[in-house]
C-alpha cells in the first residue's frame, strides 16, 4: 500500500538521455501513485567509462546495464531503467522485467543529410554494426567511422559532407527531432530489439514494486519487444552481431548480416496463437535468417 511516506529509488546511467527517460518513468510512476516519491540512483557503466572503443570489443549488449542492475540487485535501488534495446536478450537472474514503457518513435533516423542527398563514398558516423549494414546493402559506396559518446557529443561528430545515424526516440527524448535530415523506414532499415522503448526492471522477489510498475506497463509495447527479444535470443547474439527485429500489429520483421561480407537477409513473418506460439515463431525466423546466410 502506497503512502505519503513511501519513496523508491530508481537506478538509472547519468547520461542526459537516460537521465530524461528515468525521469519521465519517475514522473509515470507517482502520477499513477499519488503519495508515491521517486529517487533517482545514478550509477556509471562499463560504456559509460569507455567511450573509446567500439561497443562490440567491450561485451557489446550489456555494457550500458550490468552495473545499473547490480544497483538493484545489491539493494541501493529498488528497481531500474534501461533503454530496452541495450538488454541482453536473457534476463538476468534475479531480477524480472516489471514494465516496459509505451513505446516512442523506433525508427533510425539520418542527422545532417538524406541518404539520397549524400554524395558518392561520404562518410556516416555511426558505432552500431546493425546500422552499417543496413546502410551498406543500400549505398555500398558509403564509408563508415565509429561514433561513440552521450548524445550531443555525438551530434557534435558530424562528417563534414556526410551524416551520422541516431534513435529517432533518443533525439524525441531531448527534443533534438529538428536535427533529422531523414527517418528511415523500419521496412528496410530494421531496428534494433527493443529500439524506442524504456523498460524497468525490478527483483523477482519485490513483489510490492513489482504491483506498483503495472501502472506504467504498456501490453502492445510488451507484447512486440518480447517478440524481438525472442527472435534475438535464439541468435545469442548482441549488437556484435548486425541483427534487427520489430514487431507490429501481429507482424514480426527480422534483419541479419554476415559481418565478413555483404550478405544480408530481411523476411517477415505474420505471427498467430497465444503469447508461448508467438515467442516460438519468432525463434523460428531467427532460424530461418540464420540459414539463409549459411
Amino acid at each position: 500500500m502506497v503512502t505519503a511516506a513511501t519513496t523508491v529509488r530508481l537506478a538509472t546511467r547519468g547520461s542526459a538521455q537516460a537521465t530524461a527517460q528515468a525521469t519521465a518513468v519517475a514522473e509515470a510512476l507517482m502520477a499513477a501513485h499519488p503519495g508515491l516519491t521517486v529517487e533517482l540512483v545514478f550509477v556509471e557503466t562499463l560504456g559509460d567509462q569507455r567511450t573509446d572503443v567500439p561497443l562490440h570489443t567491450i561485451g557489446g549488449q550489456g555494457v550500458f546495464v550490468k552495473e545499473v542492475q547490480r544497483a538493484v540487485l545489491d539493494g541501493h535501488a529498488d528497481l531500474a531503467a534501461h533503454s530496452a534495446k541495450d538488454l541482453p536478450s536473457l534476463a538476468a537472474e534475479g531480477l524480472q522485467l516489471a514494465a516496459f514503457c509505451e513505446r516512442r518513435d523506433p525508427r533510425d533516423a539520418l542527422v545532417g543529410a538524406a541518404l539520397a542527398d549524400l554524395p558518392q563514398g561520404a562518410t556516416v558516423a555511426t558505432g552500431s554494426v546493425r546500422r552499417r549494414a543496413l546502410l551498406s546493402a543500400v549505398r555500398p559506396d558509403l564509408h563508415f567511422v565509429e561514433l561513440r559518446g552521450n548524445i550531443h557529443t555525438r551530434l557534435s561528430k558530424l562528417p563534414e559532407g556526410g551524416a551520422l545515424v541516431m534513435a529517432v526516440a533518443a533525439l524525441q527524448i531531448l527534443e533534438l527531432t529538428d536535427r533529422i535530415a531523414q527517418h528511415l523506414p523500419v521496412e528496410s532499415f530494421v531496428p534494433s530489439p527493443g529500439q524506442g522503448c524504456v523498460a524497468v526492471e525490478c527483483r523477482t522477489d519485490d513483489a510490492e514494486v513489482a504491483e506498483l510498475l503495472v501502472a506504467i506497463d504498456h501490453p502492445a509495447t510488451r507484447a512486440a519487444v518480447e517478440l524481438e527479444r525472442a527472435f534475438l535470443a535464439e541468435l545469442g547474439s548482441g549488437c556484435s552481431l548486425p541483427v534487427g527485429a520489430y514487431a507490429t500489429e501481429g507482424l514480426l520483421t527480422g534483419f541479419l548480416a554476415e559481418p565478413s561480407s555483404n550478405l544480408h537477409v530481411t523476411k517477415s513473418v505474420t505471427v498467430r496463437g497465444d503469447s508461448d506460439e508467438q515467442l516460438q515463431q519468432a525463434a523460428g525466423l531467427a532460424r530461418v535468417l540464420r540459414a539463409e546466410l549459411g
